[in-house]
């Protein structure tokens, strides 16, 4: 099969690569580079160029193939309600080329899509339509192009981690070090949910393969990990101490991340492990963070 891959030589998407190469596809991988296309063609796939904000470019790649896996994202979280919404439009006119085809097409979304009420898991057959979280426009856009005819399914990720990125997290460590103390707030016992890089790029793959239009799947190997053992393991990284701070001093520390801080994002993959006989083995992400190097990433204080 020839695979459309948005955001191909990204952190996810290059990960997502490798599998469908390994499996056998042909990938056709987008990217807005001379040196994202050399290093496309050097790992044994295809160039597409185009850019998240030309819309019409991504969706003359997605025409060009058998199925399509949209991993692309703008991670700037600063800008996160722009991005969602950026996003919504590449996969509108994505969808403009492939209704009627019966063309797979796989879109990212975030586990907390599938809430279910504070403190409760989140679920594959549940979508939030009243979330809070501006990534509620990817699970939107996906289901207006579902009703035109798209065959879609949603993959849903928690803070997908290795020992260099881990989602959120990432720019928590930034914070940590820029303010000297790594923070959590209340208790810390609000929890994330995580999953290794390679266990999602291998659930994209299967999904691929076992294709169900309407489905969401979550990549989800640890149903949550609490805020508190998490700023531990930054403050252990970073070499600096671990504070608890009250809501009212959250917003001053963690600036346009204060509003993730207090949230319980827990969330199951039951569903998903049974329908695609997925199980994750990488390693958590309690044990990424500790083999971290921070100094070779520029996080040491």
């Amino acid at each position: 099969m020839r695979v459309f891959l948005t955001g191909a030589t990204g952190f996810i998407g290059s990960r997502v690569l490798k599998e469908l190469l390994a499996a056998g596809h042909q990938v056709l991988g987008l990217t807005r580079s001379d040196a994202g296309e050399q290093w496309l063609v050097q790992a044994g796939a295809s160039a597409h160029r185009g850019t998240l904000e030309d819309p019409g470019s991504v969706a003359r790649g997605a025409a060009l193939a058998d199925a399509v896996i949209h991993t692309a994202f703008d991670h700037d979280f600063s800008r996160f309600a722009e991005n969602c919404a950026k996003d919504a439009r590449v996969i509108a006119a994505m969808a403009e080329v492939l209704a009627g085809s019966n063309k797979p097409l796989i879109i990212s979304s975030a586990t907390g899509m599938g809430s279910r009420g504070a403190g409760q898991l989140a679920v594959e057959d549940v979508v939030d339509w009243a979330h809070a979280l501006p990534r509620l426009a990817s699970e939107r856009a996906g289901a207006e192009a579902a009703e035109r005819g798209v065959s879609v399914a949603v993959m849903r990720l928690p803070q997908v981690h290795d020992t260099e990125r881990q989602g959120l997290i990432s720019p928590l460590i930034q914070i940590a070090r820029a303010k000297g103390v790594s923070a959590y707030v209340g208790d810390g016992t609000n929890r994330w949910p995580a999953v290794h890089i390679d266990d999602a790029a291998r659930l994209y793959r299967l999904a691929l393969d076992h294709h169900k239009a309407g489905a969401r799947y979550h990549a989800v190997a640890e149903q949550g990990v609490g805020m508190r053992r998490i700023a531990e393991a930054i403050g252990a990284g970073l070499g600096v101490p671990v504070v608890a701070l009250t809501p009212d001093q959250a917003a001053d520390h963690f600036g346009w991340m204060a509003p993730f801080m207090a949230l319980d994002m827990q969330a199951s993959s039951a569903w998903t492990r049974s329908r695609l006989n997925w199980t994750p083995v990488g390693p958590d992400l309690i044990f990424d963070l500790a083999a971290m190097d921070y100094a070779k990433l520029g996080v040491a204080s």
